[in-house]
């Protein structure tokens, strides 16, 4: 589709030169009959030259090829107006290059937005000290969370301040959804202080999509997606439900971070040789889940009760992360392969899987 966009582009940009031309008598056109001079056939080739440089920053996915398309077709369509027998046609490549310079303006604005909040948790994260996390650092942990930390890795390295990880991510928005939405998903987690920003764009339909964020940062949880990067189609944050829902999902995705376990705000409890249960608190919210952890003392569940939604009807649901695999990924064993399941009165509604492709720490 990007390809047949950019020739439309090419074409429509093509087709400027005619009245160029004619204004300078360089060729003789037969279907363009109005008279142009020359003075507005320099503006039909400043058209031209507008258009085919938005095609080629459009090509290279300059971010603001949108700026160029957008002043393109409007010049282009004062133009077609002056000239409206002849050129009136031009219309249609114009309201379709608007439509999506719109669109790409849009876009601009929300990941700049969203570039800005990852800036600001990983600005507050870089000052944090990377302390060498030593074997007596963890005695005081239940049995199973020390296992796990001198398997994955961590001990005898430097604390992990922030991790930025790429997935392949499967979602489904309904229970009762057939066939998987998929793309890939960035993710941005910090253990000091405690954040995360989760960003995506996913394909909904043929030619529409949806891109967004979900995120906890300052002790505060806010998802927001927009239909063609416009139109909000979820919207919910800062309210006392998503923030604890919020939190409840950073504490599971310590699993990418996981000397952020040492951290003051988590406190832990022994359940028995191989589960612990740990308590999140911060900023005035808190939230609870259980680790479950293998013989090989990785972890391989982590279960909590989370509320679904907001507002005075919002319940808490059994939610539960599986991890298929864990490996080895930059010198740390973390879960490569997971999936997320709500357990609801209708039964079990696993609504996404995630694989991660690259991962990095500090």
């Amino acid at each position: 589709m990007r390809i047949v966009f950019l020739i439309l582009i090419l074409i429509h940009a093509l087709i400027h030169i005619m009245a160029f031309l004619k204004a300078f008598e360089l060729a003789e056109l037969k279907d363009f009959t109005s008279p142009v001079s020359k003075p507005i056939g320099l503006i039909w080739f400043t058209s031209f030259i507008i258009l085919s440089a938005a095609a080629v920053f459009y090509f290279f996915n300059t971010p603001y090829w949108w700026v160029l398309g957008l002043i393109g077709a409007v010049l282009s369509q004062i133009l077609i107006f002056q000239f409206w027998s002849e050129a009136k046609y031009g219309t249609i490549p114009n309201v379709l290059i608007l439509l999506v310079a719109i669109i790409a303006c849009f876009q601009f604005y929300l990941d700049k937005s969203i570039q800005k909040e990852i800036t600001y948790i990983f600005d507050e994260s870089v000052t944090q000290n990377r302390k060498i996390i030593r074997k007596d650092m963890i005695v005081d942990l239940p049995s199973p969370v020390q296992n796990w930390l001198e398997n994955c890795g961590i001990v005898g390295k430097p604390a992990i301040g922030n991790v930025q990880m790429e997935q392949l991510f499967e979602i489904k928005l309904k229970p009762d959804q057939k066939n998987w939405y998929s793309t890939k998903a960035k993710q941005y987690i910090t253990a000091n202080p405690p954040s995360f920003i989760w960003t995506a764009r996913m394909q909904v339909m043929p030619l529409v999509y949806a891109s967004g964020r979900d995120k906890f940062i300052d002790g505060k949880g806010e998802m927001l997606f927009k239909l063609l990067s416009i139109f909000p189609v979820a919207n919910d944050g800062n309210n006392p439900e998503i923030n604890e829902a919020a939190l409840q999902r950073f504490l599971g995705e310590i699993v990418w971070i996981p000397s952020a376990a040492l951290e003051k705000y988590i406190k832990w409890e022994a359940i028995d040789n191989n589960s612990a249960k740990a308590t999140l608190s911060y900023q005035g919210t808190s939230g609870s889940g259980i680790f479950t952890f293998n013989e090989k003392g990785e972890v391989e569940k982590y279960t909590a009760m989370r509320y679904m939604g907001s507002g005075p009807d919002a319940k808490r649901f059994e939610w539960y992360i599986d991890i298929a695999e864990n490996k080895e990924m930059n010198g740390i064993i973390v879960p490569n392969k997971c999936s997320a399941t709500w357990v609801l009165p209708s039964g079990e509604w696993t609504w996404t899987e995630i694989e991660v492709l690259k991962i990095n720490f500090n």
